[in-house]
């Protein structure tokens, strides 16, 4: 039980630590109200690309049964017909399937282009969209190497439109009670930041059953899951990458056991094999994926011990920032429990978010600030309902509804999603070469 000498009152802290300006916009936005606006009279018309899970849940039925009085569906496509088929039903939407992108685009003529594929393509479609005259709203991460990068941002400058990039994490109440903090100025010039993210056997284990296991599909999880996490460091220090070294190693999944299969389902060990998942158990996986290999060869249950993945499951990362931060972050995939550690280190104390096994369990998040030559002082933020803790909720609210103040600069445009890109790019550059790596020798966007 909490302490009642350590509670902090909050309004009393953001009144002492920041203008009155300030505090009072902090508290005029606080996370489950921030003001929207009508986006338009008219309904966005938006075209899907890539029918996966995220693709046709998030991005799809969502959009479909919360946003339909100022969005339509007018387009689907994936390069797995039977996918997107099955996407289409459970959807529920109108819609018609292409068998083409810019066959889709021509006839269509979206407003916005959702990408959800593999995150290996995301730039490619992107860039085409946005060269036949259309915005794009794209799954982090947006690229997964440099030259990707570069194109994409090269696509954007060239033609005018923007691209949004899906870092619904910005949007989650834990989250922005952070940049809120970190707004108020209390711990005074930030010298550090410690980030752990710990992923455990259940959800970590899933990244190595999926096509994520290969670095030329995901860049590793440096790229596809790291890129929410640096983009929340840049976003809460408002400051760039400017230099990388990282270590990685896969040291638990892929080649590190006696015995594999070539899919869960088959598999003699499945009796004997604690990563044993059984995707018949559930009836959405089998319709998105298991009724639809034999048009791809996807298995969306593949062993998490397939001797050719590429990825690691072990990552340290060292990060310099031009404000002269420092961020030391890791990512460990095989953990008992599973949560994210972040702390920011100041000359005038600490902030941090504090984990313990078993914290997802709770309604709350438990933050600590603690001053030079004080005690420890901590407070609780509610989890908000909805997917990821409500940010599912809080972006598609900005993207469609329109955002009115966004204090907390919630908004992530394609410069924002680069900036996360390349920063586990270049980390895992850095563990090729064994050397550190500039971010500006691998992007410019200028």
């Amino acid at each position: 039980m909490e302490n009642q000498e350590s509670k902090i009152n909050r309004r009393k802290f953001l009144e002492k630590s920041a203008t009155g300006t300030l505090a009072a916009a902090v508290f005029t936005a606080s996370s489950p109200a921030i003001a929207f606006s009508s986006f338009s009279k008219n309904k966005k018309r938006v075209a899907l690309v890539g029918t996966g899970s995220r693709g046709s849940g998030m991005w799809g039925r969502q959009i479909v049964e919360d946003y339909s009085d100022v969005a339509e569906m007018v387009g689907l496509y994936d390069i797995n017909k039977k996918r997107a088929e099955y996407a289409k039903t459970y959807m529920k939407t109108d819609a018609n399937i292409f068998p083409d992108f810019e066959k889709m685009i021509k006839e269509t003529r979206p407003d916005y282009v959702i990408v959800a594929t593999v995150d290996s393509h995301h730039w490619e479609y992107a860039v085409r969209a946005m060269e036949m005259g259309c915005d794009v709203i794209s799954e982090k991460p947006v690229a997964t190497d440099e030259k990707q990068c570069q194109a994409i941002w090269d696509a954007h400058k060239k033609t005018g439109k923007k691209v949004i990039v899906g870092f619904n994490a910005r949007h989650n109440p834990r989250r922005i009670e952070m940049k809120e903090l970190l707004m108020a100025d209390k711990i005074g010039k930030i010298i550090s930041v410690d980030f752990l993210e710990y992923l455990n056997v259940y959800h970590g284990a899933s990244y190595f059953r999926r096509w994520h296991a290969y670095k030329k599909n995901s860049g590793t999880l440096l790229v596809h899951k790291s890129t929410h996490h640096f983009d929340q460091i840049n976003w809460w220090l408002e400051a760039d990458p400017v230099e990388v070294t990282a270590y990685g190693q896969l040291g638990h999944y892929g080649k590190n056991s006696d015995f594999r299969g070539e899919k869960c389902r088959t598999c003699p060990h499945k009796d004997s094999c604690s990563f044993y998942w059984d995707i018949t158990q559930y009836e959405h996986y089998m319709k998105l994926y298991v009724n639809c290999e034999d048009v791809d060869g996807y298995f969306r249950d593949a062993c998490v011990f397939r001797k050719d993945i590429d990825i690691y499951d072990a990552m340290s990362v060292i990060v310099k920032y031009n404000n002269g931060v420092q961020l030391t972050y890791s990512l460990n995939a095989f953990l008992p429990f599973e949560g994210p550690a972040v702390a920011f280190n100041g000359t005038e104390g600490r902030l941090e978010k504090t984990f313990e096994p078993g914290e997802w369990e709770k309604d709350y998040s438990e933050y600590r600030l603690t001053m030079n030559f004080e005690q420890p002082q901590t407070f609780k933020v509610k989890r908000r309902t909805g997917g990821h803790g409500g940010a599912d909720i809080g972006i598609k609210n900005m993207i469609f509804r329109g955002i009115g103040d966004d204090p907390y600069k919630l908004h992530a445009d394609l410069r924002a999603g680069i900036m996360s890109a390349i920063t586990g790019i270049a980390a895992y550059r850095s563990i090729e070469t064994g050397k550190p790596v500039k971010i500006a020798d691998l992007i410019n966007l200028t």
